[in-house]
């Protein structure tokens, strides 16, 4: 593979994580061990700890999993800079949902700490909006955006993603979520299929968190981005911090338009792909979205190493 094609990075969301995630990074790279240090010192609690020694129960929750896949988002570029000399080079970048941060942050809108600080504010918020309601998510397999937004005004839900092509996922409150299933039934959908999840995110039960999130992001110092990031709540590129306060706070409520998302990207002209977190969630969409470009997926030491060699 050769190191000259135009190069997104993509960043991963909440339901990514996993045990063990980043332990092998820290043991490989200095940097990458510098980065969870200071997290854990500007957090105040080990996320070093749950991220590599769980339990997957804390590591779970919203507060938690949150800053610990930023960090090793952000982590894993450290460790490529530290095996080859040099920066990963690329010209766009794109989140899912959280990951939308971890983009900012390795496109140097703000700085680590910045994001660090944002992340563990919309994670604790997101949990406390979770415990206030009692919501729910379902994923609707072989629906069209068009019968998804039927069936979320019907039920009086919201769309909350929508992934990839025959991947929508609607978000709302539990009573109102269960007749989804019998609609998209009604409907011909594929399958219905309900997530094991704390709340309903990217709906309109988590209006407090997006409330409570305002005035810090209100309040944090932002850049020009180095790269073009693309916003989830837009799919559009983000044009200065305004926009991006904008995009940032609507995106705790709004849908995360990811295939969009990513049609962008390739309408900029990207042709690679790199997704940054654990379980390549990214890459299985992208064969959905694009099967033409290439993705490849990083989440271990090993996985670093084997990108390396493909651009030599």
């Amino acid at each position: 593979m050769s190191d000259t094609k135009p190069r997104a990075l993509l960043f991963s969301g909440q339901g990514a994580q996993k045990v063990g995630m980043g332990a092998d990074l820290l043991e490989n790279s200095v940097s990458a061990r510098a980065l969870y240090q200071r997290a854990d010192q500007l957090l105040g609690w080990p996320v070093t700890d749950y991220s590599f020694h769980g339990p997957v129960e804390i590591l779970t929750e919203t507060r938690v999993c949150q800053p610990a896949l930023y960090v090793h988002g952000l982590a894993l570029l450290a460790a490529y800079q530290d095996l080859t000399g040099q920066p990963l080079r690329f010209e766009a970048t794109a989140g899912l949902s959280l990951g939308e941060y971890t983009a900012h942050a390795a496109a140097g809108t703000f700085t680590f700490e910045t994001g660090l600080h944002l992340v563990a504010q919309r994670g604790a918020l997101m949990q406390e909006a979770c415990n206030a309601t009692v919501g729910t998510m379902t994923t609707l397999l072989g629906a069209t955006p068009e019968q998804a937004r039927e069936i979320a005004a019907a039920c009086d839900v919201d769309v909350a993603n929508l992934n990839c092509p025959g991947q929508i996922v609607l978000s709302g409150g539990v009573k109102e979520m269960e007749a989804v299933p019998a609609l998209a039934k009604e409907k011909g959908i594929r399958k219905a299929v309900a997530l094991k999840v704390a709340g309903a995110y990217h709906s309109r039960l988590m209006a407090t968190a997006a409330a409570g999130l305002a005035p810090f992001l209100a309040n944090a110092e932002m850049h020009a981005s180095r790269v073009p990031v693309v916003a989830n709540f837009t799919a559009e590129v983000a044009d200065g911090a305004d926009a991006i306060l904008r995009d940032l706070e609507a995106q705790v409520c709004g849908s995360v338009r990811w295939e969009e998302s990513v049609r962008k990207l390739i309408a900029l002209g990207i042709t690679d792909f790199v997704e940054c977190g654990p379980g390549a969630v990214l890459q299985t969409m992208m064969k959905r979205i694009d099967p033409t470009v290439t993705c490849f997926s990083l989440e271990t030491h090993a996985d670093l190493l084997k990108y390396a060699d493909s651009l030599n």
